[in-house]
């Protein structure tokens, strides 16, 4: 059965909108009256279901054939909306009907139009939307927006040619150098970075606060951290001020490099802010002050967030255990953890999935249970974090049986979801080296058929461990 081990890990590598849509309601001018009630556009688009086997697009038509007036304002609202909720497909369609039965589409519309065929129907169908305009129609933003659409596919020959068309025409922004060095960085290229900040410079092409960002990053992975606090003195010079972000951006790059000292000062700056009302800003320093090992920052930071918010999110929640379980701090995330659930709006399993893993991490096997009881209990579902976290802990242990019992909750959960990344690939080496130094023919089957149900194993391993097992056996 040697080699089994390695084989897997080879294998394994090679496979490896209720609150929100009510702020829109009084954007929908148009209203029909009802009786004493009136119904507006957006309530009969938000009443349309994919389910219901028609396009969104019936029910504008019907609008209109039932007399009423569209306006492009209307449609622009709820296009936003529907990309917040990331319904990219439904966003395009509505789009395609205003341009179709209207000429009220202006650039910044077809713009938004690139961006959703890349996104629903590949970068080809883009590019041909993009090619058919008008030539009054391609512009800045036009150009822009395929610019961006390359950047983010990582094409980087088409995003060049592109690039360089719109210097030639004039055409070149902020927002173009800002999409080509974020390409840059995502490509692994930050020496490029500088260059085009340079070029900036020499056409005199304003920095934005993201540009800014963008080159403390390019030297930051270049190890240059004397430049990058350059960037910082250049903004001074500039008179530009810091936002949150910027300084949350530096004191991450202190933390990566293990600069603790100048991060945590930066930290300090960055709580000095004036205003300072930001939900993720309040993040930024608990999870940053957790990783350079300062427990006065978090709660500091976790004071103030509940000076702006009185009733902190579940994700807060989730954030300050998670600082806490990373300090060590079991007390105050037991504490805190109870607080949540008495405090708590709706149930979160990935909060109490923080404290149970920091209980299995100390051996706290009971406690553990009991916050998996608890999960239970509140009528909600354990995912499939909370199995790995059972199946990772008890097969170190060397309990087969209880690593199997939640292997086979979490791949049936696995596939009920279609998740294809439960267990992880570690949890299943150790699996395969339990195997490999014990004989046990039934539970090499089960472990098969956990594996055989989310396909997470070739037929290959499946036929050394069966076949080794039954050897063994013999």
């Amino acid at each position: 059965m040697r080699n089994i081990t390695t084989q897997a890990t080879m294998l394994l590598r090679s496979k490896t909108h209720t609150t929100s849509c009510n702020s829109l309601c009084t954007q929908a001018g148009v209203t029909l009256e009802i009786g004493k009630k009136k119904e507006t556009l957006y309530k009969r688009l938000s009443a349309y279901r994919e389910t219901d086997g028609n396009k969104i697009t019936d029910t504008l038509d019907n609008w209109v054939n039932e007399g009423n007036y569209v306006k492009r304002f209307d449609i622009v609202g709820y296009v936003n909306l529907l990309r917040k909720f990331k319904k990219y497909q439904q966003a395009n369609q509505v789009y395609e009907w205003l341009e179709k039965t209207s000429n009220k589409m202006n650039n910044s519309d077809r713009a938004i139009r690139i961006d959703l065929l890349a996104k629903t129907e590949g970068l080809e169908s883009a590019e041909k939307y993009f090619d058919n305009l008008q030539g009054t129609a391609k512009t800045k933003k036009t150009y822009g927006a395929l610019l961006n659409c390359y950047c983010k596919e990582k094409n980087l020959e088409k995003a060049l040619n592109l690039f360089e068309r719109m210097k030639e025409l004039r055409l070149s922004s902020t927002l173009n150098y800002n999409n080509m060095m974020s390409l840059y960085l995502n490509l692994d290229k930050p020496e490029k970075v500088p260059l085009l900040a340079e070029e900036m410079e020499g056409e005199n092409i304003i920095f934005d606060l993201y540009t800014y960002n963008q080159i403390m990053n390019s030297y930051a992975s270049l190890k240059n951290f004397d430049a990058v606090e350059g960037v910082i003195e250049k903004m001074n010079k500039n008179k530009v001020r810091c936002d949150w972000f910027t300084y949350g951006n530096l004191a991450k790059i202190y933390t990566n490099a293990g600069l603790f000292e100048k991060a945590n000062a930066t930290l300090d700056n960055m709580e000095k802010l004036e205003n300072l009302r930001d939900r993720e800003a309040f993040h930024i320093l608990i999870t940053l002050y957790a990783q350079t090992s300062n427990l006065d920052g978090v709660n500091r930071s976790w004071d103030s967030l509940k000076l702006v918010y009185a009733k902190p999110s579940n994700v807060s929640y989730l954030v300050v255990l998670l600082a806490l379980s990373k300090l060590g701090e079991v007390d105050a995330l037991g504490s805190l953890y109870r607080q949540w659930e008495s405090d708590r709006s709706h149930y979160d399993v990935r909060v109490s999935n923080v404290i149970l893993e920091s209980y299995l991490k100390r051996d706290m096997t009971e406690d553990a249970q009991r916050i998996f009881e608890d999960i239970v209990q509140n009528g909600a579902e354990p995912n499939t974090r909370t199995f790995e976290s059972f199946t990772s802990y008890y097969i170190k242990q060397g309990n087969i049986d209880m690593a199997l019992k939640y292997l086979e909750m979490g791949a049936s959960k696995a596939n009920s979801m279609k998740h294809k990344l439960f267990p992880n690939d570690k949890t299943i080496i150790m699996f395969l080296q339990h195997f490999e130094e014990e004989n046990d023919l039934d539970n090499v089957k089960r472990f098969c058929a956990c594996m055989k149900m989310i396909d997470r194993l070739d037929s290959t391993v499946y036929d050394s461990l069966l076949s080794a097992s039954v050897s063994a056996v013999k």
